[in-house]
């Protein structure tokens, strides 16, 4: 939490209407945390993800790991940026504008091939999860922290919701 706060002030953002909404992939090591705050919903959202990844910064220097920063937006683009010891160290942007989508049904499986290539499909062939898994995330259970108030004691896992999908 702390972590988080210091990226929202980075930002430019206080965090006393914020806070971090955590989720997970069910039976799998993949969890979300994402920022829940009016100016993180709808596209507008995906903007504001788009330009301001402090969190994912902080956070891959701190546990020396890699954090993949990620937007959606489905009616524009999707990108993902990789994060190791406080860098960036990868990422791609598909803008949909750029891609010819399928003419009729019988491509609509062949479609769904190349969307697995595509940012989104990419990262999740890296953690392990599917593409529709990823996509469905941010709807997944989550539990909320509240920046304004303390840190929960105990481990991530023990404060996580229960898997419902």
């Amino acid at each position: 939490m702390r972590l988080a706060r210091e990226a929202l002030a980075e930002e430019g953002h206080g965090g006393d209407s914020c806070s971090l909404a955590i989720s997970r992939v069910p039976r799998k090591k993949v969890i979300r945390i994402a920022f829940d705050s009016p100016h993180t919903y709808g596209r507008r959202g995906a903007c504001w993800y788009d330009e301001h990844h402090a969190f994912a910064r902080l956070l891959s220097a701190q546990f020396d790991a890699r954090v993949h920063a990620y937007v959606l937006d489905p009616e524009e683009f999707e990108k993902v940026t990789t994060y190791a010891a406080g860098r960036p160290v990868g990422g791609e942007t598909l803008r949909y504008d750029e891609v010819d989508p399928p003419t009729d049904a019988a491509d609509e499986n062949a479609f769904e091939e190349i969307k697995s290539r595509w940012p989104l499909g990419y990262l999740a062939q890296i953690l392990g999860v599917t593409r529709s898994e990823l996509i469905k995330l941010p709807r997944a259970p989550s539990v909320l922290l509240d920046l304004g108030g303390t840190a929960p004691q105990g481990e991530l896992t023990d404060i996580l919701p229960p898997p419902a999908w």
